[in-house]
């Protein structure tokens, strides 16, 4: 296919997808079928066209995708100006524990926490597709087995589990500040009730909780 042509149609099915679109789906383009490393030339030919644009195209879990630069967003973010949402602590420290030591429990986590962990934050974490049940252990009871998820990834704007950030790198990706809403999440967690909930203690300091979890390379 000529390479031309084949180069307008990945940057125009790029540019208007609202999601990114893996390397399968890019190659059905094509008039004639398309070999990866064809369809990967040219994005690579697209992701250095842009390199000094106010755009990028980079790859994430789910596939390739445009984005604005970090450093544009907070002019984009003056055609609908809005007050940041900020994530409770206890939000923060559960996607924590569930995203370095998956697959985990809801016990799990309450034990490395070392407070009861409330159903809303789970269901939270749940409703904005960063973590899923993905079975149950073969224990007593049979606890749900929470992991995170491939939106989570590209919300985070990485492409596996081996690429997760240290636990302060974490936080701040995904704190709504002004450069931080395109390389992380489009949106964050509501202040509100849910958000502000208190837990029981437990035995422990909350404040532990983040020297248990081990490094992102130890969990992968």
């Amino acid at each position: 296919m000529d390479p031309i042509l084949l180069k307008k149609i990945l940057e125009a099915a790029l540019l208007t997808s609202q999601e990114p679109l893996s390397l399968s789906e890019l190659k059905k383009l094509g008039d004639v079928p398309l070999e990866s490393t064809e369809v990967e030339d040219v994005l690579q030919q697209l992701v250095q066209e842009y390199s000094a644009s106010g755009i990028e195209l980079n790859r994430v879990a789910s596939g390739w995708r445009f984005r604005a630069r970090p450093e544009m967003q907070k002019y984009i973010d003056r055609l609908n100006p809005q007050k940041p949402l900020r994530y409770s602590r206890a939000v923060m420290e559960t996607l924590a524990i569930i995203a370095y030591r998956q697959p985990v429990t809801r016990g799990d986590i309450e034990e490395i926490r070392g407070v009861a962990v409330a159903s809303q934050i789970l269901k939270t974490l749940e409703a904005r597709s960063w973590i899923e049940v993905i079975g149950t252990r073969d224990v007593p009871g049979k606890p749900e087995l929470f992991a995170t998820t491939q939106q989570l990834l590209d919300d985070l704007n990485l492409r596996s589990l081996h690429e997760l950030p240290s636990l302060e790198e974490m936080g701040s990706l995904l704190e709504p500040d002004a450069t931080a809403a395109q390389r992380a999440t489009p949106e964050v967690l509501h202040e509100g009730p849910a958000a502000q909930l208190e837990e029981p203690p437990v035995q422990q300091e909350e404040s532990a909780a983040k020297q248990e979890i081990p490094s992102a390379q130890d969990a992968a």
